[in-house]
């Protein structure tokens, strides 16, 4: 199980072409993608954050997207997944 990160807010569509592009090579390599874009619009950042780290603690590993280093939510997740000793790839 493999969580995507990467810069949504500001970006055009929430930057959502890219983690779904992600999400299906994801899904092509045989493991399962945990794609924080497919959540509905209208919750609150504290909200979106809660839901992303509970998916982070599920995963085996996190997949960085070009640009997470300038996205405080992406460095949060990061920060966990160095926590929790997943695996960690970069695009």
């Amino acid at each position: 199980k493999i969580y995507i990160a990467g810069p949504m807010t500001g970006l055009e569509n929430f930057n959502r072409d890219a983690f779904n592009k992600m999400a299906e090579h994801v899904c092509e390599t045989g493991d399962v993608a945990l794609n924080p874009a497919i959540l509905p619009d209208g919750l609150s950042q504290h909200e979106y954050m809660d839901i992303c780290m509970a998916m982070i603690r599920a995963a085996d590993g996190i997949m960085l997207l070009k640009g997470w280093q300038h996205s405080p939510g992406a460095r949060d997740e990061h920060a966990l997944a160095e926590k929790l000793g997943l695996a960690i790839f970069t695009q």
